[in-house]
């Protein structure tokens, strides 16, 4: 097996195309089983060019790739520049690799949070063990497609982003083989023997208690452990020290449990969802989620030191060699000063073979569950 990638910052989209080809095709040769591209926002323009012009010279069995506010190529992350980042993989056993263009159609007046007003094509017949996805966030419902693929194809981890590279919708482009879309999602289906894991790494950090929701209404919080919820909040920042109350006051986050059999919860044990305000007349906390009675809750803080921590203790002492990653736009010169934050950790512990993207939105699994992130990153690793 053997695993390349590579980054052009050339403005010209011909010369950053032929860049990033020549060093692919310099370090594993062409006909990869699988491929994937990122390009900025500023080669748009010519992606329908770029998309052909990689197809054609380097051959890939299974091809995708999204346009995006910023790439990541090796130990490198480029935010609001000119950029193309390309991956390739070959296995050594045979590998029958097949990407899809995904489209979500309304049903009976649109969507729900149950997902049963949206229906999906395209999905291939059969079961999964991963499918590696990148969507447009305007036209393609995300949660609600988790919710499909559950019902059609059981426990099927989905790992991804959300394109970054336009601001409303049509202004998106994603690729698959040598042709451009504007809509859906683009996928491949990864069966185990190639994928290694797939990491994802909140970046939060627990503060305070874990309580169990005792009265809720929708994605509002009315009650914690019997009481108000938004007593328990206000009780909850009295007693943080002067260091967790800033990064609280920046930004509070709610912490649900995915797997309430274990008797202590500790990072990666939450999906985590933003605090997004409270209704002082009821004493309710409003949250980005909806949850249910006897879950099990509890509020976090993110910063920077936090998220560095987490995403190398996911990583550890990690055997892959190939990486796709999915980091959040919100990370990279925000959260860490530096765009390379991220990139570069993920090269340090698995090698030059990592590309991916800044997200509007990524996706991934937490304990048995597909979720839509934000500040987070997601990782697709391969065996080596």
């Amino acid at each position: 097996m053997s695993f390349a990638a590579a980054l052009s910052r050339h403005p010209d989209t011909a010369v950053a195309v032929g860049e990033v080809v020549g060093s692919v095709l310099e370090q594993i040769g062409s006909r990869p089983d699988l491929a994937f591209v990122a390009v900025s926002s500023a080669h748009v323009p010519r992606v329908e060019q770029a998309a052909a012009t990689v197809q054609t010279l380097l051959d890939p069995s299974a091809f995708i790739g999204t346009s995006a506010s910023g790439v990541v190529g090796g130990a490198e992350g480029v935010e609001d520049a000119p950029c193309i980042a390309l991956w390739a993989a070959r296995w050594d056993r045979s590998v029958d690799l097949h990407p899809a263009h995904l489209r979500a159609l309304p049903v009976g007046g649109g969507g729900g949070p149950s997902g049963s007003g949206w229906t999906f094509e395209g999905l291939p017949d059969g079961p999964s063990d991963t499918l590696l996805m990148v969507a447009d966030p305007y036209t393609f419902p995300a949660p609600e497609f988790f919710n499909f693929v559950a019902r059609q194809h059981g426990p099927t981890a989905v790992i991804g982003g959300l394109a970054s590279g336009a601001t409303s919708a049509g202004g998106n482009r994603l690729i698959i083989g040598g042709r451009v879309v504007r809509q859906g999602a683009v996928a491949v289906p990864l069966p185990s023997t190639v994928l290694s894991r797939v990491v994802v790494s909140q970046g939060c950090r627990p503060i305070g208690r874990p309580l169990t929701v005792t009265k809720s209404e929708s994605n509002l919080l009315l009650e914690l452990a019997g009481k108000p919820a938004l007593a328990q909040v206000v009780e909850l920042l009295e007693s943080l020290d002067a260091d967790e109350r800033r990064l609280a006051a920046q930004g509070l986050h709610c912490g649900i449990v995915v797997n309430e059999s274990r008797l202590d919860f500790d990072r990666g044990d939450f999906l985590i969802r933003g605090v997004m305000g409270a209704d002082r007349s009821r004493g309710a906390v409003a949250i980005g989620d909806y949850v249910g009675v006897g879950a099990t809750v509890q509020f976090q803080v993110r910063d920077a030191v936090s998220a560095a921590e987490d995403l190398a203790e996911w990583l550890g002492d990690t055997p892959e060699r190939g990486a796709l990653l999915f980091t959040c736009n919100g990370r990279g010169a925000a959260m860490f000063g530096e765009s390379d934050h991220d990139p570069r950790l993920v090269s340090e512990r698995v090698g030059p073979a990592v590309a991916g993207l800044f997200c509007a939105g990524e996706i991934g699994p937490i304990g048995n569950r597909n979720a839509l992130h934000g500040f987070t990153a997601s990782m697709a690793l391969f065996r080596s």
